[in-house]
Order: structure tokens, then sequence, then C-alpha cells
């Protein structure tokens, strides 16, 4: 078997990461699907995908919260994270080869701190960009898409207002979270609050608080 294993969510503000492998014992026909990157597909494409790749193949995922983050990160770096949450995939799904998604600049460095955790020796093909190279990554990528983008209307739901996508580079997000946090005086549920964009926040509401206390 080879499997693919690849991660979305990892830079955002809010909601989880979502890590998740695909096995297989050949991509021919995650081919003929016609996988690929799930970031040049729209979301309509990603939806009819994912069940079929499901049927397909034999799929993990792994969900951090940003409560889960935010504990972990005061432990080790995001990388570090990932490597684990990459490499419990791959002792889920035994494969003899897995390709990644190299998550730190260094591919090689990557590829070793899998190997670090892992029980057994598997031949481990770490690359950059490689959901939009190798189908069976594409196929994790478009799973953990769907997996994220679900969670994320459940918590909007569950908050009772949009929330954007969770990155940083969303306006909605921003603007959701700056509301939150004036009328709140605390962050949302589902926000990494180790992560810049949220310090940032708070940091901007508190000198509002203290230029009112001054005027």
């Amino acid at each position: 078997m080879i499997c693919g294993i690849d991660e979305v969510g990892r830079g955002p503000v809010l909601g989880p990461l979502v890590v998740c492998g695909v096995g297989v014992k050949s991509d021919a026909r995650l081919r003929r699907l016609g996988v690929r990157d799930s970031k040049k597909l729209s979301p309509a494409r990603r939806e009819e995908l994912e069940p079929r790749i499901r049927k397909l193949a034999k799929v993990e995922l792994i969900e951090l919260s940003a409560s889960q983050i935010d504990a972990m990160r005061e432990v080790m770096s995001l990388n570090e994270i990932e490597a684990h949450a990459f490499s419990a995939i791959i002792e889920r799904l035994e494969p003899e080869i897995a390709y990644v998604d190299a998550a730190d600049t260094d591919e090689e460095k990557f590829a070793r701190m899998l190997r670090a955790d892992l029980n057994t020796e598997i031949h481990i093909m770490s690359r950059h960009k490689a959901d939009d190279t190798y189908p069976v990554v594409s196929a994790a990528s478009i799973v953990a898409k769907v997996h994220r983008d679900g969670r994320i209307r459940q918590i909007e739901e569950e908050i009772g207002e949009p929330i954007g996508s969770g990155y940083a580079s969303d306006p909605n997000t921003i603007s959701f979270l700056r509301r939150w946090v004036g009328t709140h005086d605390t962050f949302p549920p589902h926000t990494r609050r180790s992560w810049g964009t949220a310090q940032n926040i708070m940091t901007m509401k508190a000198v509002r608080k203290l230029d009112e206390f001054e005027g």
C-alpha cells in the first residue's frame, strides 16, 4: 500500500488543523477521478470527489482543535505538531511508501522528524507541493479540506454568526474577531489564542480602552 498525507488549516487563527491520510494499493483510480490539489478545485467539485475518494481508499483523519494546538505549542513547534500527526496517520495506515506534503522548508528534515516518531521502517517521500504532484496526496488534501470546511460551518452554527474561513487574511474573520473581543473582552470559542493575530487584536482592544479612559 501507498499513502498520501496532507493537512488543511495550518495557519488559521480560528478553527482546527485537520490532517488526512489516504491509503491505496495503486493511485490509478485516483488519477482517473481527476483529483488535484484541493486549493485548485471549487467547493462543489471537492464535495463531489470526497465520497468517491472514501469509496476507493482507506482514509484516516486527525483533527486538532484550537485549544489543543495552543497547548501543544507551549512545548513544540507547529512543524513538530504536524510531524506527530503525520506519523500517527502513517502508523494507522501501515503503508510501504508514504508521500507527504513537507511542512518544513527542508524536505528531508521533515522526513527525519516523521521517522523519529515511527516504530517501523517506512519509505517516506517528503516533498513541497506534494498535493500538486502525487494524486494520493491530492486526494488527502481534498478529504481534509471538505472535513475542515464542514467544521467551520458547525462552528458558525454554534456561535450564531458568520466567522469567515478562519484565516487571518480573511477580512470577515478579522471583523468577527474584533467584534467579539470588543463585546466580550475575550476570544470566541475555537480561537488559537497563541497566534499573533489573536494577540494583536486583544492588544488593540486594550489600547482603545486605555485611550477611552485617558480621554
